[in-house]
């Protein structure tokens, strides 16, 4: 194996060696700009440190995003109950999906674009004043270690410096603007409210009218409190000034900042919600944010906490040339989830950076996004989004109902409501079914296990994720059907149903190698969960996860599905998730044949479509080499040059092809979970299974915790 080093990790030494550091290059900022943020809310600057060339972004929007930012059009549907579905037979039994939008494009379409995430505003530099020509930039850093953007430009020869930073605990972007050209009036700043959009800037600055801004309240506490209307959306701006700081509001949707100092400070916080102004108590709906020496202080102080209190991977004495890439994407990786994937429902995609796929989230990206939380030593982040299933436990038992099954079946792309959003593909994925009994497990391990030596809340947290355990594997069980063809013994899975390899007719998908195998496991973890509680294992759970299909097997390599014999020549495209029953899954679940597994990685490292994989495909595949011994593999798969497997400076992994999206926070998420699997190990190994033991690797870790 790589060598363990044992010396403690220089937390800030290691986090600082990555801090995306941008010179006179524009093009960076432009390619790859930076975000600063605390989980549940964002802010995407350019090289001003704001959002001053916004409308020159056409491939990366500079948004300001919340998590509760949801916007419906004033004539989206309220509901789905007029959509006609197209019936699927079922073993002799039909069941209707919303996957036709043929004659129903209007609503089929408004219910795929409603709600979507909004941009709650833009807050730049008055480009009016500033040429683009210009205005160029001098240099910029990222502090990782304390959350904070520090951008110098230049105008005309005069420098300007910015710092910008979110604050921890609250909607609020801070910002101090130092420079002469604040008290000439060169440096305005412009806060301008969009209507929020579906499409990728989630707002348009077009629509006036669509959309109202007034003047709450002015010069409270030196600030001012604007209220927001677009349609049923309602939301409150709170602006602090700083010393000799003034503000114009133009009745319409622009709030003009300027200074008549050295410097403009400023504070911008975000409410849902209606903004009421307590006037007998002379204050700022909510508390006033802190001035902005206080809130730096905090701000650092939360990121210090941060980076020293989870998990820690140290390859700076490696002497293998991609070491350091390596590092950077892990430690950039840290900081992305950090500001994106912190909140209380699941991320979209492209988390609170831009809209993909109209902001909705995906419950089977859940484990993608959130689960590398709980073994690097943060499982309290987890906990905040597992929590959704509880809240949308009611909402998923309609779905089953619907259909005529028992239990709860999860929606696979919804916004905050928990409504399925029709699809040709979303509604008949099935993979994400187990989700919440795999996550509730890492949870359960990081926090509860015997090695976490925690015994307070435990028999708590049983009891709170017991009807989600129960729901999810009664679902399960009923969507399963017997065999016929076994004399009634057996129980198969599908058709109709498609894949994590969406490329196939439901109608004939059979026995999904990924599916099935993690449906057997999920059955088992169900009974698990039950015996902690005291309570008997359900018999019907067992002899499901007995008499489940084992995986299809032709030429000595792993099948997508029974019906896919061509899998290597025709179907050799997206994600080749035969290879995660190995990679994701704990345990030997049939068990799996690793001679079969080799074979199959082998035929899909030679003869698979690698422009049509994702970005967290790469990660999922070094997973599956490390659980096979190839750690040379898993370190070459994390790394492989890939179209969907590039690294931004800023962090991000972009996504390129027929789906171009300039991040894509699964793959940061993911590359995160292999990490930790590669040098904590999983259950079974030693430390250190995903690196060579050649001499060139020299890994320390801290803090992370061996995967299942």
């Amino acid at each position: 194996m790589a060598a363990m080093g044992k010396a403690v990790i220089d937390r800030r030494g290691l986090v600082s060696r990555h801090d995306p550091v941008y010179g006179e290059d524009a093009s960076l900022s432009r390619e790859a700009p930076l975000s600063v943020g605390n989980g549940a809310f964002c802010f995407t600057a350019d090289f001003t440190g704001l959002q001053t060339f916004a409308e020159e972004r056409a491939a990366f929007p500079l948004c300001t995003m919340a998590e509760w930012g949801w916007h419906r059009y004033a004539n989206a549907p309220a509901d789905d109950r007029g959509l006609r579905l197209e019936q699927f037979d079922t073993r002799g039994r039909d069941v209707g999906y919303a996957v036709n939008d043929a004659g129903q494009e209007t609503l089929f379409r408004g219910l795929r674009q409603n709600a979507h995430k909004f941009n709650l505003a833009r807050i730049g530099f008055d480009a009016a004043g500033l040429a683009s020509s210009g205005t160029v930039p001098v240099r910029q850093r990222l502090s990782l270690w304390e959350g904070i953007l520090s951008s110098v430009f230049s105008v005309n020869g005069e420098d300007a410096a910015v710092e910008t930073f979110a604050a921890p605990d609250e909607d609020t972007l801070h910002v101090r603007v130092t420079s002469p050209l604040v008290r000439t009036g060169t440096l305005r700043v412009v806060i301008a409210f969009p209507y929020g959009s579906h499409k990728k800037a989630a707002g348009t600055f077009d629509t006036p009218r669509l959309h109202t801004t007034s003047l709450v309240q002015k010069n409270v506490q030196n600030g001012l409190v604007l209220r927001r209307v677009m349609d049923t959306t309602v939301y409150g701006v709170t602006v602090t000034l700083g010393e000799g700081v003034s503000a114009s509001f133009d009745g319409s949707h622009t709030l003009m900042l300027g200074g008549s100092a050295g410097d403009l400070t400023f504070a911008v916080r975000f409410t849902a919600g209606d903004p009421v102004l307590d006037n007998d108590a002379g204050k700022l709906p909510g508390e006033r944010p802190r001035g902005f020496d206080a809130a730096r202080t905090a701000c650092a102080a939360f990121w210090a906490r941060y980076w020293n209190e989870g998990g820690a991977v140290d390859l700076s004495g490696s002497t293998d040339s991609r070491a350091g890439e390596l590092e950077r994407r892990i430690v950039l990786s840290q900081y992305l989830t950090a500001i994106q994937s912190r909140g209380t429902l699941i991320p979209a995609e492209t988390g609170l950076t831009m809209n993909s796929w109209y902001g909705k989230f995906h419950l089977e990206m859940h484990y993608w996004h959130q689960g590398h939380f709980a073994l690097w030593g943060r499982a309290s982040e987890l906990r905040k989004s597992l929590a959704l299933y509880k809240r949308f436990l009611p909402r998923a038992r309609e779905i089953a109902a619907s259909q005529g099954y028992r239990g709860a079946r999860w929606p696979k792309m919804c916004d905050d409501s928990g409504y399925n959003t029709p699809s040709s593909i979303a509604v008949l994925l099935v993979w994400q079914q187990p989700h919440p009994l795999f996550l509730a497990e890492l949870c359960y391990r990081a926090q509860y296990s015997p090695k976490a030596a925690q015994e307070a809340g435990k028999e708590a947290f049983l009891r709170e994720y017991r009807d989600v355990v129960v729901e999810t594997a009664a679902f399960m069980f009923d969507f399963l059907q017997l065999d016929e063809g076994d004399g009634g013994n057996g129980y198969v899975l599908g058709p109709p149903l498609i894949p994590v390899q969406e490329r196939f007719d439901p109608r004939a998908v059979l026995n999904p190698a990924f599916e099935t195998a993690y449906f057997r496991w999920g059955f088992r973890q169900a009974n698990v969960w039950l015996a902690r509680l005291g309570e008997n294992p359900r018999a019907e759970w067992s002899l499901a996860a007995a008499k489940l299909a084992p995986p299809a097997v032709k030429d000595g390599l792993y099948l997508a599905h029974e019906h896919c014999p061509e899998t290597f020549t025709r179907f050799h495209t997206d994600h080749p998730s035969m290879l995660m029953m190995k990679g994701v899954l704990p345990g030997d679940e049939f068990p799996i044949d690793d001679a079969v597994m080799n074979a199959t990685l082998d035929r899909v490292l030679k003869d698979w479509d690698r422009q049509s994989l994702w970005g967290w495909d790469f990660p999922m595949m070094a997973m599956t080499a490390c659980r096979l011994g190839r750690s040379e593999d898993a370190v070459r798969l994390l790394l492989l040059d890939s179209p969907k497997n590039t690294y931004l400076p800023n962090g991000h992994n972009r996504q390129t092809g027929s789906s171009s999206l300039p991040l894509y926070l699964p793959g940061n998420g993911g590359l995160l979970l292999a990490t930790a699997m590669m040098t904590a190990g999983y259950d079974g190994s030693g430390p250190l299974p995903g690196f060579p033991s050649d001499g060139r690797w020299q890994v320390r870790c801290e803090g992370i915790l061996p995967s299942p």
